[in-house]
């Protein structure tokens, strides 16, 4: 009997609770592996790492760790480590949501998902939000992605589509497929100097404010609903190119700048 085989990824580090509760679940869909990063990699969104080496250590039987990004081991994974290309990547589970256009710019998370897609896998990325007490109930999330990854394998997303899929705490409603929100930060940067007296920066998040209409991700996981996003990679914007509104703003006459 076929086996499909499934890659597991993040940006928490190989050893988080999130990707351990994933692999344990999706074991019951198919063969699984993780390629992970060997230490956080949050907020890389698709960073490749092109002037450093990468190392790789194989911690225990299909489970490695690299010294890069979430699309570094996406990489490794498809290149050199996975016995063939994998039938689905599930990216996560993040510790935290990843909600609106400006989290899924920079997850590393999300990054790992959409490098998927690029290299022709199905993909989706997954998050889930703690509940009043700071408390992550991975098991919960797990199950999800289990549901969401059978129906992908047994039907197919659609061509160059990755699934941003945030859970919000026990109990949920139900699942919605929503379009992006917004989260506006105003990161603060905090200055202070090291032993040696040198001053140094540290850019924080700040406190993010949800924007955007009442039926995005950001609202409507506040209701209690887990939210999907469907996001494709193709980035044109078509609405631009149709109506040449670009075109006339920058006073393109016969393929020349007037």
């Amino acid at each position: 009997m076929y086996k499909p085989l499934i890659l597991l990824t993040n940006d928490d580090g190989f050893f988080s609770q999130g990707i351990e509760t994933l692999y344990n679940v999706m074991n019951r869909v198919g063969e699984v592996f993780i390629v992970a990063p060997d230490m956080e990699r949050s907020a890389t969104s698709m960073s490749l790492t092109l002037h450093d080496p990468l190392r790789v250590k194989n911690i225990k039987e299909k489970i490695y760790s690299v010294s890069g990004t979430p699309v570094d081991c996406v990489y490794m994974a498809v290149q050199k480590l996975l016995p063939r290309k994998p039938d689905l990547l599930i990216s996560g589970i993040n510790h935290g949501p990843n909600l609106g256009l400006q989290d899924i710019s920079y997850s590393g998370t999300m990054g790992g998902a959409l490098q998927g897609t690029y290299l022709g896998i199905q993909s989706f990325a997954i998050s889930l939000m703690s509940d009043s007490n700071h408390k992550f109930e991975f098991g919960h999330g797990a199950e999800i992605a289990r549901k969401i990854a059978l129906k992908i394998l047994q039907n197919d997303l659609p061509q160059n589509v990755t699934l941003n899929v945030n859970i919000p705490a026990p109990p949920v409603k139900g699942v919605k497929v929503v379009k992006l929100g917004e989260k506006r930060y105003n990161p603060e940067i905090v200055v202070n100097k090291d032993p040696r007296n040198r001053v140094y920066y540290w850019i924080g998040t700040g406190t993010p404010k949800a924007t955007g209409e009442d039926d995005s991700d950001v609202f409507v996981i506040k209701n209690g609903f887990v939210t999907i996003t469907p996001v494709n990679r193709n980035l044109t914007d078509q609405d631009s190119m149709v109506n040449s509104e670009v075109k006339n703003l920058l006073g393109i006459k016969n393929d020349e700048i007037s």
